[in-house]
């Protein structure tokens, strides 16, 4: 069949949670781009369930918060974690989480956490994605190949319901593909690491009655110690019939001909009696990998395709959605003229040795929750099996909080070594995975505070450059003249607010359009011009 030919300034490969984003992204931004999705959309067998307070953050700047926290999820669900033997078996210990609806934000975000399966999660992106007119998604379309030609890259796909052959000329293609990626694949990226952490398998399953089977109360995850070890854990999945199965094996099980899925769902359950649904299988491998580039020329990774993590803790696709917000502010820059190459090469400098630290901690959690010592006897009957349980029940409460409560690691990240940051000289903070420190420290997130009118502060940063003054006798005009001379975006707010102006430590604190912040100081500095050059990547060395 002829081929058409069609022009767009970002061609995204892949409409999941990390495409999805990036169209958002750059629609709320007013870019024009196109992403090709290979199927309709639809997920019949949802991974993922809980959305981070990061990517809430990021929600509620586009606008679509409230339909994540309305998605659906029966938010009366208590969301403790519960270790035990089986459903119908012994009480081992339990974490106690409140429900969606009884959860406060933390005091350091104007967001909370929220569950949204995946087969709601994506839609609800790919839907807020089409809302902009800037954004062309086509569905049922595959990336055959694609040539970077120096000034632009051409990409050829097909149309599998017409059998057309599309040829699209864009400036820059990001593959957001997932953790098979034919775009990194094409680029002859290697992916770093440790590429079997263990096998697993996932069955999905419907349960109406299972509530009444067990007396462990409601959880969001059920985790099943058996002499051994750890060896599954149940999700919920709506809060309501709907649940995930999580096997943990060896690479035997990864043939689904020979894998008994209703005997492992009775294993589970420790009991014949529970009526289930099987609706779907999927053997899976738990991985700890880092692309050894984020980018080559004029293509990206982001997502899946940059970084795959143990999904202990829920941080794969934040750290995905994470991606499309520092890249889509980076583009936009560049193609409205005022950004330079070096933002670019500044997108591997800051998202690599992140995606490489979460991975790392995912495997952490994962490690720390299925190594159980001593449980031989979990099962046993009279003192020495009390004893027993009531040890491994500690040690699996103690282990698995990192899991369950990271806010550190979630809004945490910093951009320590970004050349697009200015450091102060003031001390490095330790990064914990659990407790987090809001700083102003340039590199970091810029610290939540609520104003009077009753917007965050976060509220204040997306749209350019902000710069936040807390002394207005402070002189600024250097600084915004600098700014419009190379047309960077910047606003100026003046906060006279004692305990926020503590917060942030200096009067002068400029916050890059991903609410990064780029520089504090009390006083500008005497080049002011010097640092717009810095901010929009006119000094990063380009490497690709």
């Amino acid at each position: 069949m002829e081929s058409s030919m069609t022009d767009t300034p970002v061609l995204i490969v892949g409409g999941g949670p990390a495409g999805s984003a990036l169209a958002i992204e750059l629609g709320w931004r007013g870019v024009p781009c196109t992403v090709l999705e290979q199927g309709d959309g639809t997920v019949d067998h949802p991974r993922l369930g809980i959305i981070l307070s990061r990517t809430m953050e990021f929600a509620r700047r586009w606008g679509i918060a409230d339909r994540i926290y309305n998605c659906g999820f029966n938010n009366d669900y208590e969301l403790n974690v519960v270790y035990c033997t089986s459903m119908a078996g012994h009480l081992l210990g339990r974490d106690e989480n409140p429900s969606c609806n009884a959860m406060q934000p933390p005091p350091q975000s104007p967001v909370k956490r929220q569950r949204c399966p995946q087969m709601w999660f994506n839609p609800i992106l790919e839907k807020a994605a089409r809302e902009y007119d800037t954004v062309d998604f086509k569905h049922f379309h595959k990336l055959e190949s694609f040539e970077d030609r120096g000034d632009h890259v051409l990409a050829t796909c097909l149309n599998t319901q017409t059998g057309e052959t599309v040829r699209i000329r864009t400036q820059y293609m990001v593959g957001c593909d997932g953790a098979a990626s034919g775009v990194r694949s094409q680029l002859g990226i290697d992916m770093l690491g440790k590429p079997v952490l263990s096998y697993s398998m996932n069955i999905f399953i419907r349960a109406p009655g299972l509530a009444a089977l067990h007396d462990k109360g409601e959880a969001e995850r059920y985790i099943f110690v058996r002499p051994g070890g750890t060896w599954a854990n149940l999700t919920v999945v709506d809060g309501r019939d709907l649940w995930r199965i999580t096997i943990i094996g060896n690479e035997t099980m990864m043939n689904l001909e020979e894998f008994d899925a209703q005997s492992v769902v009775r294993q589970c359950m420790g009991t014949d009696d529970l009526e289930f649904e099987i609706i779907s299988s999927i053997p899976w491998r738990r991985t700890e990998l880092t692309a050894e580039h984020f980018r080559k020329g004029r293509v990206f990774l982001a997502g899946d395709a940059a970084h795959t993590m143990s999904p202990t803790g829920g941080h794969g696709m934040s750290t995905g959605v994470a991606d499309a917000a520092d890249l889509g502010w980076k583009l936009d820059a560049i193609l409205n003229g005022w950004g330079t190459d070096g933002l670019l090469d500044a997108y591997e400098i800051e998202r690599r040795p992140i995606a490489a630290m979460v991975a790392a901690a995912s495997a952490e959690n994962f490690r720390a929750w299925t190594s159980v010592p001593d449980s031989d006897r979990v099962l046993d009957v009279g003192p020495e099996g009390d004893a027993c349980r009531q040890a491994v029940g500690e040690h699996m409460k103690r282990a698995g909080r990192a899991d369950w409560d990271s806010l550190g690691l979630q809004l945490g990240y910093r951009y320590d070594d970004s050349p697009l940051c200015v450091a102060d000289g003031t001390p490095v903070p330790q990064l914990d995975v659990l407790d987090y420190q809001q700083t102003a420290r340039p590199g970091s997130r810029a610290p939540h505070a609520w104003l009077e009118d009753g917007r965050s502060t976060l509220d204040l940063f997306g749209r350019g450059f902000t710069l936040m003054r807390f002394s207005s006798t402070v002189p600024v005009s250097p600084l915004i003249d600098a700014a419009q001379e190379q047309n960077v975006p910047l606003t100026l707010v003046d906060i006279a607010n004692e305990e926020i102006a503590s917060l942030y430590e200096r009067k002068l604190v400029l916050v890059r359009p991903d609410g990064f912040v780029a520089w504090r100081d009390d006083a500008l500095p005497t080049d002011a011009p010097s640092l717009i050059e810095i901010v929009r990547g006119a000094h990063v060395h380009a490497t690709a």
